[in-house]
């Protein structure tokens, strides 16, 4: 909470330093006249080529964001199907199997969602339980065809649960390519000087003004950060699927 604050105040207070001490340094012939129609194009032109670079980084972080989100759904609701198909196995593999599903959940939920945000990687402790599940899962045997069904419905299960979990792996390490962070800085320090360079006089109003223009790009890029790694920073993905899937166990048991 401190740093989402910080961010915006600090920008609007380098954005007036910027315009006061810009005022003082630019040659007199930049200075703003009632006729003068220039600065306000120059401003415009920086206005324009910041919001695009903002909507367009925007769009990507929270497409990334999003995706990482569609792959946590994806791996919890293939987690509860393995749990459902071993539910109607005999023991022990009844109670096996679907104790080493609650195990990977917990594991998730627990020690991996940590690793993630720390790391930027998997648990190899988790993955682990989810080897000796799939193993087990594999070493089912049994005369009966609703028994080898099932079987089949959990490996089924398993494989949509390890083509998640690599989505997943990737996300972690997702982050927006270094020129769009060029780009997107480049047009901040432009529109933090467009003051400056459009040749506003210093006054009251336009020292507020210019505070608050600071204080609008300093959310945005706060936003465009924290929505930038899906699983670390100040805005990660939601544990909620893998939580409502413990929820769920155990209701079927």
């Amino acid at each position: 909470m401190v740093l989402q604050l910080a961010v915006p105040i600090a920008a609007a207070v380098l954005a007036v330093i910027v315009f006061v001490v810009g005022d003082r340094l630019r040659p007199p012939a930049w200075r703003q006249t009632e006729d003068d129609s220039p600065g306000a194009l120059v401003v415009d032109l920086i206005n324009t080529l910041f919001m695009a670079v903002a909507a367009f980084v925007v769009v990507i972080c929270w497409q990334q964001y999003d995706n990482a989100h569609n792959h946590t759904v994806a791996e919890s609701k293939a987690l509860v199907d393995v749990y459902w198909a071993a539910h109607g196995m005999p023991e022990p593999d009844h109670s096996r199997i679907q104790g080493l599903v609650k195990d990977y959940t917990e594991s998730v939920v627990t020690e991996e969602w940590t690793t993630m945000d720390r790391d930027h990687k998997l648990s190899q402790s988790t993955q682990d339980i989810l080897d000796t599940l799939r193993d087990t899962v594999a070493a089912v045997q049994s005369p009966e065809s609703d028994v080898t069904d099932l079987r089949a419905t959990a490996l089924a299960g398993l494989d949509a649960v390890a083509q998640a979990r690599q989505d997943r792996a990737l996300d972690t390490n997702l982050g927006m390519p270094g020129f769009l962070y060029t780009a997107l800085w480049f047009s901040t320090v432009l529109l933090l000087f467009s003051g400056v360079l459009s040749g506003v006089k210093v006054t009251l109003r336009s020292v507020v003004m210019t505070g608050l223009l600071g204080v609008v790009v300093g959310t945005a890029v706060m936003a465009v950060y924290n929505l930038d790694r899906p699983f670390s920073g100040g805005n990660i993905v939601s544990k909620d699927a893998f939580e409502l899937a413990l929820s769920r166990y155990q209701h079927i048991t």
